[in-house]
């Protein structure tokens, strides 16, 4: 599939006019601030359909989920926001910028980051739910991207070298990228596909059986100590920033260089 025929797909789910709020962090000096975006309501199909191509158990079955309005964060959450409350940045890519995702952060720091920016605002940050990011990921779709069939490196960062479907080879940056300079979802979420992991909150099961319809986060210590994230990053083959992709990690494990993570809160 050619860039063009990807970016035709798109153009058909341009995002729409969304409702957002900033939030005020003491010493964002010309970095972004943390936008958060207004995700409605609604029903969806969590999961890949076993026709899809590279679809794993993991990602099985499907199943329909009802999902309350949230908040979630425009972007991952970057240098200079972690920065701000944490005091501190662990990330590798320092040097490409404030405007760039933190990463090197495990589950643990994530929560910690949570707990930190609630008690700043007072608001409920968290995690989102493993079906909040899936359902504010697709934003309507149900391809394996929200771009569509397929995905390019002129819309995603991720390893260009290791194509998905019938997309050429492209670029591989080989390194993460300023948050918001490809184009967004039609919810007008930004790298929800590539750049970096991003955490939820769920422990990790091997599949959906028995998983939650209501949107909560499946929270079941006594099987799993792990935790779940998604999207794939800017060094992943391009199968693994499909919208249903899914892997696990210890919570206190940051697999350097590739995982970040962004933010959630109810609907006020």
């Amino acid at each position: 599939m050619t860039t063009n025929k990807v970016l035709s797909i798109y153009c058909e789910i341009a995002p729409r006019v969304a409702y957002s709020f900033r939030e005020a962090l003491a010493g964002l000096v010309d970095a972004i601030p943390l936008e958060m975006v207004k995700i409605p309501g609604g029903t969806f199909v969590m999961g890949a359909p076993p026709t899809e191509d590279r679809s794993s158990n993991s990602e099985h079955p499907q199943h329909e989920v009802t999902v309350r309005s949230f908040f979630m964060g425009k972007y991952p959450v970057t240098q200079a926001q972690y920065q701000a409350v944490m005091g501190k940045n662990p990330s590798h890519f320092k040097e490409n910028g404030a405007n760039c995702p933190v990463e090197n952060v495990s589950w643990n720091a994530a929560k910690e980051f949570c707990a930190k920016l609630s008690e700043l605002t007072g608001k409920n940050y968290r995690l989102p739910s493993e079906a909040e990011w899936e359902y504010a990921c697709r934003a309507g779709t149900t391809t394996p991207f929200y771009f569509g069939e397929t995905i390019t490196p002129e819309l995603v960062n991720y390893g260009g070298n290791y194509p998905y479907g019938e997309a050429p080879k492209g670029e591989s940056r080989q390194q993460t990228t300023a948050v918001g300079i490809f184009s967004p979802n039609a919810f007008g979420l930004y790298d929800m596909h590539g750049n970096v992991w991003e955490w939820c909150e769920d422990n990790w099961h091997e599949n959906y059986q028995g998983a939650p319809t209501d949107g909560r986060a499946w929270v079941d210590r006594k099987k799993s100590t792990n935790h779940v994230s998604r999207g794939g990053s800017w060094s992943n083959n391009a199968y693994f920033c499909r919208s249903a992709y899914r892997i696990n990690s210890y919570a206190d494990f940051d697999l350097k260089y590739y995982v970040g993570f962004r933010v959630v809160v109810s609907s006020r």
